[in-house]
């Protein structure tokens, strides 16, 4: 396997895309680029990718309907390029299953941080997270649901697989190894995203709606992960270690 992640760059303003382009090999990636979601497909076809970079705005195909496509057939990590202001499409973003975003303009290095976290979470190139050091080997068991951060795996009460994006894993990572204790979005943030909150961030909203639609029995009254007032989120389930 190349030891460089392989990055798709999918924008249609070729200066964008070539910025980012060198920016990237700069710093040691592969890079391929596509202008819409006809060259993207193809591109997915031709080679395998550790990211997508996916702008929000595309001729024919616009980006989220890309990015739920995307999701429903690989887990490949997705960041969205938005327009800066355009809040709600960053939000619907996320509940495609876009992993981040980051508003045009936009600093490369900001970008790169981006990437690299996106990825240390998605993988262990970089190796495993504190949190899945501490249960390696053993699943933890909650509210009759089995999940093995090693395996990275989330087993129903029904023996049903459920699949997680990069993002889901994470935040309930975070949630299974801190049950009890309330948790503001900035910690989340940090614990599960590995970076600051941004001002009037809801991305961890968000992907907490989509890990209630997964795990709650009724996700209009969770019962698993309860909102704090003021407060933040809180893991309510006794979570034990597998035997």
């Amino acid at each position: 396997m190349d030891p460089q992640p392989h990055i798709l760059v999918v924008d249609d303003d070729r200066e964008i895309r070539d910025l980012i382009a060198r920016y990237l090999r700069q710093h040691g990636f592969r890079v391929h680029d596509a202008a819409d979601g006809v060259q993207m497909r193809r591109a997915l076809v031709d080679w395998a990718f550790d990211l997508v970079i996916l702008d929000l705005m595309l001729p024919g195909e616009d980006g989220l309907s890309l990015c739920r496509r995307l999701r429903a057939d690989s887990d490949i990590p997705v960041i969205m390029l938005t327009a800066i202001g355009e809040e709600t499409d960053r939000i619907v973003g996320l509940e495609m299953g876009a992993d981040d975003y980051i508003a045009k303009p936009f600093n490369p290095r900001e970008l790169l941080a981006r990437i690299k976290a996106v990825l240390r979470r998605a993988n262990s190139q970089t190796g495993p997270a504190p949190e899945a050091d501490a249960t390696a080997g053993s699943a933890l068991v909650f509210a009759s649901w089995r999940f093995d951060p090693t395996a990275r795996e989330l087993v129903s009460p029904k023996g049903v697989l459920t699949p997680l994006s990069a993002g889901e894993f994470e935040l309930l990572l975070t949630f299974a190894t801190h049950p009890r204790r309330v948790l503001s979005r900035e910690q989340l943030l940090d614990m599960a995203r590995g970076r600051a909150a941004l001002p009037f961030d809801r991305s961890i909203d968000v992907q907490v709606s989509r890990l209630r639609r997964k795990i709650e029995q009724d996700p209009a009254r969770p019962a698993l992960i309860t909102t704090v007032r003021g407060g933040g989120y809180m893991f309510s389930a006794d979570v034990e270690r597998a035997p």
